[in-house]
């Protein structure tokens, strides 16, 4: 029998501020021995996406422009005061001079902590996009059913 506890996080969100939020909790989750499943659908998946910047990947010309347009891991803007993109920039300095885990090292240490990767298999289609296209510790590519079954017993947070 399993007692460990369990939190479920979504991430639809391709803000900075909002993959900041999600990536504290799910460490520190995972930092007191929570199974931790994150799980990133639409713009989320920018933050999982093995290319950083803008990149025509997909399968399509639409697909190639969401991806494109999209923008990947380092355009993801703060979802308010964004300053023409300058302000992750800012934000990620802050964190740095007040000795805070940037974004960066609270993915890195999501990983270390077995934080469960997963990305929603029906936004990848619709994007056109395949597993190959995000990074390798995404543990699975998965349907909201299968991602429910795993969260069970838990709570789901939606950011």
């Amino acid at each position: 029998m399993n007692n460990k506890k369990k939190i479920s996080i979504v991430l639809f969100s391709g803000d900075f501020d909002k993959a900041i939020a999600a990536f504290t909790i799910a460490s520190g989750a995972a930092a007191v021995n929570y199974e931790v499943n994150l799980f990133f659908t639409f713009w989320g998946l920018n933050v999982l996406k093995k290319t950083k910047g803008r990149s025509a990947i997909g399968k399509g010309f639409l697909a190639r422009t969401f991806n494109f347009l999209m923008g990947g891991f380092k355009n993801l803007p703060l979802s308010r005061l964004n300053f023409a993109g300058i302000s992750p920039k800012l934000l990620t300095g802050l964190m740095k001079k007040r000795n805070v885990a940037t974004l960066q090292e609270l993915i890195n240490a999501a990983i270390q902590l077995n934080v469960n990767l997963y990305a929603c298999e029906m936004s990848i289609n619709i994007l056109g996009l395949k597993k190959e296209d995000f990074i390798p510790e995404v543990k699975e590519i998965l349907g909201v059913a299968k991602f429910l079954n795993l969260s069970e017993g838990g709570e789901i947070i939606f950011i």
